[in-house]
Protein backbone atom coordinates (compact mmCIF):
# COMPACT_ATOMS: atom_id res chain seq x y z
CA UNK A 1 0.00 0.00 0.00
CA UNK A 2 1.38 3.70 -0.94
CA UNK A 3 2.00 5.79 2.05
CA UNK A 4 0.37 9.38 2.83
CA UNK A 5 2.44 11.38 4.96
CA UNK A 6 0.41 14.75 5.73
CA UNK A 7 1.36 18.39 6.77
CA UNK A 8 -0.19 21.14 8.63
CA UNK A 9 -3.67 21.96 7.65
CA UNK A 10 -3.85 18.87 5.67
CA UNK A 11 -3.19 16.74 8.83
CA UNK A 12 -5.08 19.06 10.55
CA UNK A 13 -8.13 18.36 8.73
CA UNK A 14 -7.52 14.64 8.17
CA UNK A 15 -6.96 14.28 12.30
CA UNK A 16 -4.13 11.97 10.94
CA UNK A 17 -0.01 12.83 9.77
CA UNK A 18 -0.08 9.60 8.26
CA UNK A 19 -1.86 6.90 6.50
CA UNK A 20 -2.06 4.07 3.57
CA UNK A 21 -4.16 3.59 0.55
CA UNK A 22 -4.67 0.76 -1.85
CA UNK A 23 -3.99 2.80 -4.86
CA UNK A 24 -2.34 2.65 -8.27
CA UNK A 25 -2.49 6.12 -8.86
CA UNK A 26 -1.77 9.74 -7.65
CA UNK A 27 -5.28 10.56 -8.45
CA UNK A 28 -6.53 7.25 -6.99
CA UNK A 29 -5.14 8.16 -3.97
CA UNK A 30 -6.45 11.70 -3.55
CA UNK A 31 -9.55 10.71 -4.53
CA UNK A 32 -9.45 7.79 -1.54
CA UNK A 33 -8.14 10.40 0.66
CA UNK A 34 -11.24 12.95 -0.35
CA UNK A 35 -13.69 10.10 0.51
CA UNK A 36 -12.31 9.26 3.19
CA UNK A 37 -11.08 12.84 5.19
CA UNK A 38 -14.13 14.98 4.05
CA UNK A 39 -15.17 18.10 2.90
CA UNK A 40 -12.53 20.23 5.08
CA UNK A 41 -9.58 18.18 4.16
CA UNK A 42 -10.96 18.54 0.32
CA UNK A 43 -11.37 22.15 0.17
CA UNK A 44 -7.65 22.35 1.75
CA UNK A 45 -6.19 19.60 -0.46
CA UNK A 46 -6.75 21.96 -4.05
CA UNK A 47 -3.98 24.02 -3.14
CA UNK A 48 -1.55 21.45 -1.93
CA UNK A 49 1.42 20.58 -3.38
CA UNK A 50 2.03 16.90 -3.75
CA UNK A 51 5.48 14.79 -3.63
CA UNK A 52 5.97 11.40 -4.86
CA UNK A 53 9.30 10.09 -2.88
CA UNK A 54 10.18 13.47 -2.68
CA UNK A 55 9.52 14.48 -6.06
CA UNK A 56 7.28 16.90 -7.19
CA UNK A 57 4.22 15.00 -9.34
CA UNK A 58 4.55 18.13 -11.40
CA UNK A 59 8.10 16.46 -12.73
CA UNK A 60 6.76 13.39 -12.85
CA UNK A 61 3.15 12.63 -14.33
CA UNK A 62 0.99 14.80 -12.71
CA UNK A 63 -2.04 13.02 -11.02
CA UNK A 64 -1.63 10.16 -13.73
CA UNK A 65 1.88 9.38 -12.25
CA UNK A 66 1.50 5.69 -11.11
CA UNK A 67 2.34 4.24 -7.03
CA UNK A 68 4.13 1.44 -6.40
CA UNK A 69 3.27 -0.31 -2.77
CA UNK A 70 6.58 1.58 -1.39
CA UNK A 71 5.90 4.64 -2.48
CA UNK A 72 5.23 7.62 -0.24
CA UNK A 73 2.87 10.37 -1.47
CA UNK A 74 3.17 13.73 0.55
CA UNK A 75 0.64 16.88 0.84
CA UNK A 76 1.80 19.96 1.78
CA UNK A 77 0.10 23.41 1.70
CA UNK A 78 1.04 26.06 -0.08
CA UNK A 79 3.92 28.05 1.46
CA UNK A 80 3.54 31.41 2.14
CA UNK A 81 5.70 34.13 3.79
CA UNK A 82 9.56 36.52 3.77
CA UNK A 83 10.37 39.62 4.67
CA UNK A 84 7.62 42.03 6.30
Amino acid sequence: MARLRLFAILRESAGTDRDQFDAGSVADLLDQARQRYGEEFSASLQFASVAVNGISINQLQGEDTPLDVDDEVALMPPVSGGLG
